[in-house]
This record gives structure tokens, C-alpha cells and sequence, in this order.
């Protein structure tokens, strides 16, 4: 008789694990390598990440919230803190594979756009892959939420 209590039990749980919702993304994470931390948001349809915080020491000297995007293509743009700004848009939730993807990061220091996919692996983290083109061209920044 517990046998059959049993197995609808560990089906459930075996359907259950792996599963992500659209959400599951959305709040505060730290890079694992301590360097930036950004808030997930939901704008539209579509995910978008804001700089809440970064390691000053990365940042020239300045301190974090006098930073500007100076290496910003658009010359109008230079003078746009850091502290603030979206550097992740238009991710979109695929739910067949569990990624976000179609998605834009941009590099600060650089000034460059690359596109960005992430996914969230089964230790919690959110692995953000930002590539050109092709998604063996490019580096991925893990994050652990605050």
C-alpha cells in the first residue's frame, strides 16, 4: 500500500526539479567574483538588469558614485553614472529550454554591446553569457543573489 503512495510522490518531485519559472530570475545578485552587483527587473515582457553596486578599486580611481560611462559610443551618453544603469535588456524567457535569451549586455568599460543569454544552473546561480554572434565567442559572469 505505500508503494503506491510513493511513486505519485517521487514523480512529482523528479517533474518538479529542473523546472524554472520566468521569475525566477528577478531581485539582487552579486558576481561571484565580487566584482558588480545588479537588480533583475521585469519591464514589459522582457528582463533588465541595473548596476546597484561595483568593486570601486575597478573603477580608475573614482570613487563608485562619481563614475560616468566614459567609454560610451555615444558621446551624449559619457556623462551617465554607473550606479544605475541598465546593462542587461530584452532577455525573454524560453521556457522549453529554461534560458533567458535574445537578450543585450552592455560593457561598460568598454562601451560595447554583446548579446546575452542566462540561465540559472542548480546551485542557484545565475550564469549570464554575453557573445558576439556566436555563443563560444564570449565570457560568462556568474552571480549568487544577495
Amino acid at each position: 500500500m505505500s508503494k503506491i503512495f510513493l511513486l505519485p510522490f517521487f514523480l512529482i518531485c523528479f517533474c518538479g526539479f529542473g523546472q524554472r519559472s520566468k521569475d525566477d530570475i528577478l531581485g539582487k545578485w552579486m558576481a561571484t567574483d565580487k566584482s558588480v552587483a545588479v537588480n533583475v527587473y521585469l519591464e514589459g515582457n522582457s528582463f533588465r538588469a541595473k548596476v546597484i553596486w561595483f568593486d570601486e578599486r575597478l573603477s580608475k580611481g573614482k570613487p563608485m558614485n562619481s563614475r560616468v560611462d566614459s567609454e560610451n559610443p555615444d558621446v551624449k551618453l559619457r556623462h551617465n553614472k554607473i550606479i544605475g544603469m541598465d546593462v542587461l535588456e530584452g532577455l525573454n524567457f524560453n521556457a522549453k529550454n529554461q534560458r533567458w535569451e535574445n537578450g543585450k549586455i552592455y560593457d561598460a568599460s568598454t562601451g560595447r554591446t554583446w548579446d546575452a543569454s542566462a540561465e540559472l544552473k542548480n546551485n542557484g546561480q545565475m550564469c549570464v553569457r554575453g557573445f558576439w554572434k556566436w555563443k563560444f565567442i564570449g565570457k560568462t559572469l556568474c552571480f549568487a543573489r544577495m
